[in-house]
């Protein structure tokens, strides 16, 4: 009975033996040292001139801009211009009403007959001295009188410019407000806020290009008018004037634009902008520089963007060894490989 058993057994892992091809299973290679190191790509960088441009945003002004208003309350009898029109310095723009001028036109010359008899008898001795002067000098407070009402009863351009606001239509009473608003626009004006680190780069007579939004495909070219002699201590930058001749006058204020200012050039280390790893959470940037088998976590700050390179201010010396792919499994100091 025992030696059935046996050979039931004996059978059964025969059975099994067969069905499993009758072989031990081999082992599995296990991965080297170097297949476990995270797989880069590097590229060396250098120090090459850059040219330091930079772009700056503001709003077209007209170089000068007056508002016409008498200096008295009064009715408007006629305005001659409309919103749009050019006018040239010294035409008349506004009629007031001239009752006032009327009068004291009338009074002025009653003053100038009293004074010329005055004259005649202070010659002969006929009137004293004191009695001269204060008929000449009543005379002289009407002209100024009448000079003042006559400037604010004919209102005339002190500019040559356009008509850009109109407040008012015939026959209304002036109450504050200008009648109308001329403005200058050849040139017009552009002020820009520039870092203080190009404050002693920045002389009068610099040329900057100019692009606008209302005026695609097209670039002006400005002047540097004015620099400001004082910086903003909260935002470490200074005003800068620029002035464009704008003699077609296809550029108006209000127009936004974009100024371009070239302040020479630097040599800076250049590196591939797929070099650049942002850090989470923050606005830093750093890139891993590759040395002796090895990557370093390295701040770095970039400079202006060059096609599909950065600019660096500092943070990578000149022939360093930088990663430009397999970033996402790096940390400091880890041990890489580096395929071609």
């Amino acid at each position: 009975m025992k030696k059935k058993v046996f050979s039931f057994a004996a059978l059964a892992m025969t059975a099994l033996l067969a069905a499993c091809g009758g072989k031990p299973q081999e082992a599995q290679p296990t991965a080297t040292v170097e297949e476990v190191k995270p797989a880069v790509k590097v590229a060396q960088v250098y120090v090459r001139p850059v040219d330091q441009v930079r772009d700056y945003v503001g709003t077209v002004q007209a170089e000068v801009k007056n508002n016409i208003a008498p200096q008295s309350m009064g009715r408007i009898n006629t305005i001659y211009v409309e919103i749009g029109d050019h006018v040239k310095k010294g035409q008349k723009l506004v009629q007031m009403d001239a009752a006032n001028l009327k009068q004291l036109t009338l009074q002025i010359e009653n003053q100038k007959v009293d004074f010329a008899r005055i004259k005649e008898l202070y010659a002969v001795g006929g009137v004293s001295t004191a009695e001269f002067d204060n008929a000449k000098m009543s005379l002289e407070v009407a002209e100024t009188q009448y000079k003042n009402i006559m400037e604010n009863t004919q209102l005339l351009s002190p500019i040559e410019g356009i008509v850009t606001a109109r407040n008012y239509d015939n026959g209304d009473l002036y109450s504050g407000a200008a009648i109308l608003t001329i403005e200058q626009i050849r040139p017009v004006k552009l002020l820009v806020n520039v870092s203080e680190n190009y404050y002693s780069k920045v002389e009068k007579g610099d040329k900057a290009t100019i692009t606008l939004d209302a005026l695609p495909g097209e670039t002006f070219t400005a002047t540097v008018s004015l620099k400001y002699p004082t910086i903003n201590a909260a935002t470490h930058t200074f005003p800068v004037e620029l002035t464009l001749a704008n003699k077609d006058e296809k550029v108006r204020p209000g127009m936004f634009a974009r100024a371009q200012l070239n302040f020479g050039t630097e040599h800076r280390v250049v590196v591939p902008d797929v070099a650049i790893v942002k850090q989470p959470g923050s606005g830093e940037r750093f890139v891993y520089v590759y040395n002796h088998g090895k990557v370093n976590y390295v701040k770095v700050e970039l400079g202006q963007r060059l096609g599909d390179a950065y600019e660096l201010l500092g943070g990578v010396p000149d022939g360093a060894t930088v990663v430009i792919a397999g970033q996402g499994r790096l940390t400091d100091g880890i041990e890489v490989r580096v395929e071609e």
